[in-house]
């Protein structure tokens, strides 16, 4: 299916371009503020969540019977605008995009009418655990086991890292369903608060990300009824994890968001200042440096559009992964190069927690890691050019 631009302003319509006015402006006069202190304080910005839920963005890229509007593209605007000011307001909306897009594709209709209301609503919040200590983007390698228990489940592993884990009122929790020797044989299973066996560990101190806090988990005979899978045995793994693809792009959003808040603080500082009897801003070499941020990220962002244009077309399979696969990459990647410029024309104010600009940094370095490292995403875009 051919994915092409729309007639206003490139890729965006004139109701995408609504969508990006509002978030914009609600992000510089009532969440640009908050940003450093969320940061700062690494707590859970629960003002911030009630917000978003305030403003109905919870169910932008879903169907309209959740009260979405069934684009991802409108959701990537949002992702970018929150971005450019706070990585962790826009985090709000990415962890509770992931377990609905999962459900939404893999789960049962029971699953979904329990579950995604009021995820779309924000009056239930969701996680998805898949890493553990031994493996990370082995998915495979998973060894949190699953066992037949009567019609149910016992659930007994660790897993490391799960983002949204302390807030979230269930856990969708990747553990292996096969025999003990078989790789690859991995289902979901909803995981609700207070289950016994079920323990949500310690608060990870990050280096970014760090007012979504990230967490262990526990299960020790972690009892479960049949339902609690997501889907079926067979399929549903697969096609929730499938949904990631589709999901993809506003994780390459929050990368042209932090790129542009970056070029944003970068350029404010560069005008104030001056040096050797000149604005710093008048610099040849200091111009070329804003020249290739601004290029990278406008080429960044028109990857990512273009993937999540994909989506909103009906684009899957291989011709999907693979826009996405690119899109999260780039995106990223460039959100690590822009803003290590930025830090470098900050000079020594960069590295002072006094100024936003080392946040975006470090918050620019978990992109390149999370929901797939881009080396991950390189073999994606190798395999698929080359097997």
């Amino acid at each position: 299916m051919k994915v092409g631009r729309t007639a206003v302003n490139g890729w965006l319509s004139k109701d995408q371009l609504q969508v990006q006015d509002l978030v914009r402006r609600v992000a510089r006069e009532r969440v640009a503020a908050r940003a450093q202190e969320i940061d700062l304080k690494a707590e859970y910005p629960h003002d911030m969540f009630e917000l978003i839920k305030e403003l109905g963005l919870f169910t932008l890229p879903f169907p309209p019977e959740y009260g979405g509007t069934g684009s991802m593209l409108s959701a990537c605007v949002a992702i970018e605008e929150l971005g450019r000011v706070c990585y962790n307001t826009a985090y709000l909306l990415v962890v509770q995009w992931v377990p609905i897009g999962a459900i939404l594709a893999g789960g049962t209709p029971e699953q979904k009418q329990k579950y995604l209301p009021g995820l779309a609503s924000g009056e239930l919040r969701g996680a998805l655990s898949l890493t553990e200590p031994q493996s990370g983007s082995d998915v495979a390698g998973i060894r949190t086991r699953a066992k037949r228990d009567g019609d149910g489940w016992r659930l007994t592993g660790s897993k490391i890292w799960c983002t949204n884990s302390g807030m979230a009122d269930f856990v969708l929790v990747a553990a292996r369903t096969g025999e003990d020797n078989q790789r690859g044989k991995i289902n979901l299973f909803i995981v609700e608060k207070g289950t016994p066996g079920f323990e949500v560990g310690r608060k990870e101190d990050k280096m970014g990300a760090r007012g979504v806090p990230s967490h262990a988990l526990f299960l020790d005979n972690c009892h479960l009824p049949a339902d609690a899978m997501l889907g079926d045995e067979e399929t549903g793994f697969r096609v929730a994890m499938a949904a990631l693809n589709d999901s993809r792009p506003i994780i390459g959003a929050r990368g042209v968001g932090l790129a542009q808040g970056a070029i944003d603080h970068a350029i404010e500082f560069i005008k104030s200042r001056r040096a050797f009897g000149q604005a710093v801003s008048d610099f040849q070499g200091v111009r070329w440096m804003i020249a290739d941020m601004v290029i990278q990220t406008q080429a960044a962002r028109n990857l990512v559009y273009e993937a999540a244009a994909a989506v909103d077309a009906g684009v899957k399979g291989k011709a999907l992964a693979q826009l996405s696969a690119i899109s999260k990459c780039h995106a990223t990647d460039t959100a690590m190069k822009v803003a290590t410029d930025a830090v470098q024309l900050f000079g020594a104010a960069g590295i002072s927690n006094e100024y936003p600009i080392n946040r975006y940094f470090r918050d620019a370095k978990v992109l390149q890691i999370v929901e797939g490292t881009n080396q991950i995403q390189r073999n994606i875009i190798a395999r698929n050019v080359l097997d």
